[in-house]
């Protein structure tokens, strides 16, 4: 049973909808947006040394590409 990202409530699945349903709050969220949701609020825990090298593949990736 999946819990609501907003309020912590008990999430019920509506057939009809294609929805999950929060019995708290009344949040509608589809599967896609529910795990979105639940990455973007999970904590981030890279190190600073990864965060300079995703940086780094970040613009190396952005220099070598085809500018217009």
């Amino acid at each position: 049973m999946p819990y609501c990202p907003e309020c912590g409530g008990e999430m019920t699945y509506i057939v009809a909808t294609k929805r999950y349903v929060c019995k708290s709050c009344g949040l509608m969220l589809t599967h896609q947006e529910l795990m979105e949701l639940k990455a973007k609020l999970r904590p981030n825990f890279e190190s600073e040394d990864e965060k300079k090298k995703k940086l780094r593949r970040e613009y190396l990736k952005w220099w070598f590409s085809k500018k217009k």
